[in-house]
């Protein structure tokens, strides 16, 4: 895929931004080395990659705060801790095996919802949000790692980024800019938080797709294997989401699909690497 040339940089406000973004009428570049396909080593393919992390951060910025503002967050210092320890062991585990994405100089925020959904998310940046309905159907650390490291799969493959350029590219009538974030109030918060994959706080969704969802899983297992959580546990908890699927839709299963052949892929993955 050839890459494209360098545009003059744009400034606009955020504003315009996004509607810009929602109408199919620009997409951000970052300069010349995102301006088209790169090679992801994580995932062992081209993306095509049309905004810089740094740029879905800043606006994954102002989401993320409309979430603490307007969420209760849990009052159990027990339970915040135990989500951080485990996310803190996960990025140091994905960061030492792909140290050049520099996950430990993000500043990540694991935070704990007090929401009865099950359902967890990531947002650029390296802002993690577990709701307390998901942590409790869960047995185990090693199954809070299934869930975080699968988080930062999606992080260390640059979905976000991916299926935000993927949705500007199909657009038509784009218009090509080196776009500077100006700063400004996020008016559009929703359609932003669902550009960045916020998941159901914000009751905008733009689902990964199957793709972006196996490979978040195979990462995901590589994380957990070199932090010392037990692979094999991931088996089990997708297995108990695919049960509560099948007695009521779970918010978390819209996002994140699972099924017998999600099941049977991740068995063979973890077999395959010699994790069981």
């Amino acid at each position: 895929m050839e890459e494209m040339s360098e545009k003059p940089t744009v400034t606009m406000s955020r504003r315009d931004l996004v509607n810009g973004l929602a109408a199919g009428s620009v997409v951000a570049f970052a300069g010349p080395s995102l301006s088209g396909c790169t090679t992801n080593e994580a995932l062992g393919r081209q993306q095509l990659l049309l905004v810089s992390d740094a740029q879905l951060a800043q606006l994954a910025a102002q989401s993320w705060t409309q979430a603490l503002r307007e969420n209760r967050q849990s009052s159990d210092p027990a339970l915040r801790r135990k989500v951080e320890r485990v996310g803190d062991r996960i990025v140091v585990a994905a960061d030492q095996r792909f140290p050049q994405h520099n996950l430990t100089q993000q500043n990540w925020e694991f935070v704990v919802f007090d929401d009865d959904t099950v359902n967890a998310w990531v947002m650029p940046g390296g802002k993690v949000g577990f709701h307390t309905g998901l942590l409790d159907i869960m047995e185990n650390n090693d199954q809070i790692a299934t869930v975080m490291g699968h988080e930062a799969g999606h992080v260390v493959g640059r979905h976000a980024a991916e299926r935000y350029s993927q949705q500007m590219a199909a657009a038509g009538g784009l218009t090509l800019a080196n776009v500077a974030l100006a700063v400004g109030d996020v008016e559009q918060r929703n359609l932003i938080a669902g550009i960045l994959g916020a998941g159901v706080t914000f009751g905008v969704i733009l689902p990964y797709s199957r793709k972006h969802e196996y490979e978040a899983d195979r990462l995901g297992a590589d994380f957990m294997v070199d932090a010392n959580y037990r692979a094999n546990e991931a088996v089990r908890f997708w297995d108990t989401m695919t049960k509560r699927s099948g007695q009521r839709p779970a918010e978390f299963m819209s996002t994140h699909p699972s099924d017998q052949n999600r099941i049977a892929a991740m068995q063979s993955y973890i077999s395959t690497q010699g994790y069981a």
